[in-house]
């Protein structure tokens, strides 16, 4: 049976020549798993297929979740570097034939250069206690922009030294799919680390919203789905659509309810140099503090409730989920647009039935950077931990005019005592 959406890529871009072919990618599929289905037709094989990975792919997710913050840092870290991979590889198979200079070797320099500044910056907003005992990396804290630039600089200068007469455009093409790879992938992925800061709840939910969103719209569109959504991807429908929005959204509501009740789940993850592990302990905020609201009159009749109780914190996961089920689609779209640019189904053929983490990913990363946007523009206030660890990294002159100045600042705000002053 030849997929749909494979029949109609290559209708739709017969015309697009001048782009050379990708290698179709291999079946990776376990043998015990297609003997196991040899019997069922194409579309039940991938059902069962798809499911099977799936289940495997979400119990790994919730060992990890059970390992702590420190190993979804690494999780995420993996899965950029490998996005990363899928990305760039397809433009060195595209482009392979015509030789280029060290494309490949200044791509994952400028990975590694890109990841040098984030991850820096992350060290110096969240273990500046940590790098206040250490010498060596207070150098590379203070300095770290400049040494970051001055990395940059040295892969740029590398590749006007590349340039070959002939293929300067085509060079300049992939320089710029580079930027841009990095752009999507290490950027977002930053921003998903920022968010787990922040607590694990903003980590979980909106990457699990995406997952339901994914998994039950494909549950719908496999069972009732009718009606095409987008020509960028055939298999997607309306039904599939609406049914993923109604799913994902009660379950946002509900898995925030229980995860609103444990602190391990809503403390800000922090680093105690002391112990050198990060922990998640505090007296939680209001936001996960349960509260009594009233029931809109129209649903009084139909719940029989003038009141029910909740946390602030599920109100939030509705936009969450809404922007996870009626946005989020568009990354997918987005990249399946890119592919059908390039004449390829996946990204890559890593987890079979799914096709490359990034095929899994696309969504992933522009519900980070909504997250982000979220949590800075409705939900973060000041941070007293964090400005007290800058506080502990000034000169001592500096720390007594702090001290000065915000205890003449409390004086005339009438909280200290006018005998207090020095």
């Amino acid at each position: 049976e030849v997929d749909l959406e494979e029949r109609l890529v290559e209708l739709d871009l017969r015309s697009d020549s001048d782009v050379p072919d990708v290698p179709p990618p291999t079946d990776s599929t376990p043998e015990i798993l297609k003997k196991a289905l040899s019997g069922l037709s194409a579309r039940w094989k991938n059902w069962w297929i798809r499911g099977i990975l799936t289940l495997a792919m979400i119990s790994v997710f919730f060992l990890i979740i059970y390992l702590g913050s420190f190993m979804l840092m690494l999780l995420v870290l993996s899965i950029q570097v490998k996005c990363y991979h899928e990305i760039i590889t397809i433009g060195y198979r595209v482009y392979h034939s015509y030789d280029l200079p060290w494309f490949r070797s200044l791509s994952w320099y400028f990975l590694l250069c890109v990841n040098y500044f984030f991850y820096g910056e992350t060290v110096a907003d969240y273990f500046a206690t940590f790098v206040q005992r250490r010498e060596q990396l207070q150098f590379l804290i203070r300095y770290h922009r400049f040494i970051s630039f001055a990395l940059y600089l040295a892969g740029f200068c590398m590749f006007v030294l590349s340039l070959v007469k002939k293929h300067y455009r085509l060079q300049f093409y992939m320089f710029a799919w580079t930027h841009v790879t990095l752009l999507i992938t290490v950027t977002q992925s930053h921003l998903v680390i920022q968010n787990l800061f922040e607590g694990m709840i903003w980590f979980l939910v909106p990457i699990s919203s995406v997952i339901c969103n994914d998994i039950t719209a494909y549950i719908f569109g496999f069972f009732f789905g009718r009606t095409p959504l987008i020509k960028l991807s055939p298999k997607k429908t309306w039904e599939g659509f609406i049914g993923g929005f109604f799913s994902t959204v009660v379950f946002g509501f509900v898995f925030s309810y229980f995860l609103a009740q444990h602190q391990y789940f809503v403390c800000p993850v922090e680093y105690n140099s002391e112990t050198n592990r990060f922990v998640t302990e505090c007296e939680p905020s209001e936001l996960f503090q349960m509260k009594k609201y009233s029931v809109p009159p129209l649903l009084q009749a139909l719940l029989g409730w003038e009141t029910v109780n909740m946390y602030p914190f599920q109100m939030h996961s509705i936009a969450l989920s809404t922007f996870a089920s009626l946005i989020g689609p568009f990354g997918g779209f987005f990249a399946s647009g890119f592919k059908r640019a390039f004449k390829i189904k996946d990204f890559a053929d890593t987890i079979p039935g799914h096709g490359g983490i990034m095929d899994r990913f696309d969504c992933q990363y522009l519900m980070a950077t909504f997250v982000h946007v979220y949590i800075t523009s409705f939900i973060r206030g000041p941070n007293p931990s964090k400005l007290l660890k800058q506080l502990l990294i000034l000169q001592p002159e500096q720390q007594l005019s702090v001290y000065k100045t915000l205890k003449s600042h409390l004086v005339e705000k009438g909280i200290l005592e006018p005998s207090l002053r020095g």
